[in-house]
């Protein structure tokens, strides 16, 4: 995956600590959950991201064997 996947990855992971700090600090279980979900998802990308990196790694050595 590219940079652009990596970067909005790591920003929807900040922006998801941010709400669920917040949260807690506020006592706004809504957005504390909110806050979780959004570092789920981020994770979930970020796991996607290594999948395709170790599936690119793997298939571009044989890619030249025709």
């Amino acid at each position: 995956m590219g940079i652009d996947d990596k970067a909005r990855h790591a920003k929807q992971d900040a922006e998801g600590k941010v709400k669920e700090g917040w949260g807690k600090l506020t006592d706004d279980e809504r957005l504390e959950n909110e806050g979780r979900m959004d570092q789920a998802k981020a994770s979930v990308g970020k796991a996607a991201e290594k999948v395709a990196d170790a599936v690119h790694d793997a298939v571009k050595p044989h890619s030249n064997d025709r």
